[in-house]
C-alpha cells in the first residue's frame, strides 16, 4: 500500500486546511510556515504485515465478546479501500473508534455526564479482502457537545484508521451520517474548501448489506488519493 505516501498533491483544495480559524484547535497546533520533509528509514517503510490472524476474534464487531448487549441502535459499516484508478486495496488494516450511543467515549480524557455503556468499548479492527473489502458491526455514536464555540455539539461520526505496508503510512479520517442536521454547523466538516470532497465523508445507506430485523447498513468507501480521494485529517 504504497499509494498512502504523497497523498496530499496535486488535489490540494480536497484536503483539510491546516489552519482553520472556527475550529480553535487549529489555530494553535496549525503550523505556520512550509512543512519539513524527514527522509524515512528503514524500519519505518517495512513492517508490519496485517493479516486477519492478527487481529482478535470479535474485531469487526463491537457488539460482540462482552457480557450484555450494547446499548443503542446497532448498524453495519462496508465499504472498499481503492486507489486513484478503482484498484482495490486488500490486506489493508482498518481501524475505528468512537463514542457511544450516549455520545460518550471509553476514555479518561473524555469528561462528558453521558453515561458509559459497560458492554461497549468503541474500538474495532479489520483487514480488507482480495475485493478491498471491508465490514464492521456496531452501534451507531451519538452526538456530543465539545466546546469549540457556543453550544457546540459534534455531528454523529465513526473515526476510521488506515494502514500501509508500515506503521509510518497511515491515515486517518471520519465517516459521518447522511441527512445529520448537525453537518452545516460542524468546523471539522467545513474546514474542507471543496464541497463534493466534504460529503465524500458522508456515507449512505446500504440497503442491500442491511440486515432484516436487526440492523441498517452504511456504506463508506476510501480512496486514497487522486481527483475522487477521501479528505484526510492532519
Amino acid at each position: 500500500m504504497s499509494d498512502l505516501k504523497g497523498y496530499r498533491k496535486p488535489w490540494w483544495h480536497t484536503q483539510p486546511e491546516y489552519v482553520h480559524p472556527a475550529y480553535g484547535s487549529t489555530v494553535k497546533r496549525g503550523p505556520l510556515q512550509p512543512l519539513i520533509e524527514i527522509p524515512a528509514t528503514l524500519s519505518e517503510v517495512t513492517g508490519p504485515v496485517f493479516s486477519a490472524t492478527t487481529i482478535g476474534k470479535h474485531a469487526a464487531d463491537l457488539t460482540a465478546g462482552h457480557a450484555g448487549e450494547s446499548i443503542g441502535e446497532r448498524i453495519i459499516v462496508t465499504g472498499r479501500v481503492l486507489d486513484e484508478n478503482g484498484k482495490a486495496l486488500s490486506n489493508t488494516l482498518l481501524e475505528i473508534w468512537q463514542c457511544n450511543a450516549a455520545g460518550r467515549y471509553l476514555h479518561e480524557g473524555d469528561l462528558h455526564d453521558a453515561p458509559l455503556d459497560p458492554n461497549f468499548t468503541g474500538l474495532g479492527q479489520v483487514v480488507t479482502d482480495a475485493e478491498g473489502r471491508y465490514r464492521f458491526t456496531t452501534i451507531r455514536p451519538g452526538e456530543y457537545p465539545w466546546r469549540n464555540h457556543y453550544n457546540a455539539w459534534r455531528p454523529a461520526h465513526i473515526h476510521f484508521s488506515l494502514f500501509g505496508e508500515a506503521f509510518a503510512q497511515r491515515l486517518v479520517t471520519q465517516m459521518y451520517f447522511p441527512g445529520d442536521p448537525l453537518l452545516p454547523f460542524d468546523p471539522i466538516f467545513n474546514c474542507i474548501a471543496d464541497e463534493k470532497a466534504r460529503n465524500r465523508l458522508v456515507s449512505s445507506l446500504d440497503w442491500e448489506n442491511s440486515k432484516s430485523e436487526f440492523a441498517l447498513a452504511y456504506r463508506f468507501d476510501i480512496v486514497l488519493r487522486g481527483r475522487h480521494q477521501t479528505p484526510w485529517e492532519k
